[in-house]
């Protein structure tokens, strides 16, 4: 698990490459406490549910934050723009923001400024906190903490 949390969150860039084939997608369901959301402003964090999705699509990566009435935030960045403020604390530019609500259509996208930071996967807390604003002034923010587990050892052959 540590490695696979490891390559959607850091290493995106590579679905892109091809190492997985040219239309390679990945895919993880986080579990844990979704601590705050925010969406245009509004605080619906205590209808924010315990599943976070972290996408790797060609070069875009996503962190979905749900809400328990099957409302969907999304977060989406350029992989490859990712940096890494601290050793232990990447950054995912974000440049979009997207909607949607359950039994509907996802909403088009919209274009804004922000952030998503995470720490490194490591057994304990690990945390992915999301950040943007829209052109028209619109806040849109998450806090989602998970708690990360050792990888199992590798059986014997």
């Amino acid at each position: 698990m540590k490695a696979s949390f490891r390559l959607a969150l850091i290493c995106p860039a590579f679905a892109a490459l091809g190492i997985q084939g040219a239309s390679a997608q990945t895919a993880l369901k986080l579990e844990g406490v979704c601590e705050s959301l925010v969406v245009a402003g509004k605080d619906v964090s205590a209808q924010c549910g315990p599943v976070l999705t972290n996408g790797v699509a060609r070069n875009r990566t996503t962190f979905d934050f749900a809400t328990k009435d099957g409302q969907v935030v999304s977060f989406s960045g350029n992989g490859a723009q990712q940096e890494a403020t601290e050793e232990t604390d990447p950054l995912q530019p974000i440049n979009v923001v997207t909607e949607s609500k359950a039994g509907s259509d996802v909403g088009a996208p919209v274009l804004a400024i922000g952030a998503c930071r995470f720490s490194t996967p490591e057994p304990g807390r690990t945390s992915i906190a999301c950040e943007a604003k829209t052109g028209d002034g619109k806040v849109y923010s998450g806090t989602f903490v998970t708690a990360a587990k050792a990888a199992q050892a590798a059986p014997a052959r």
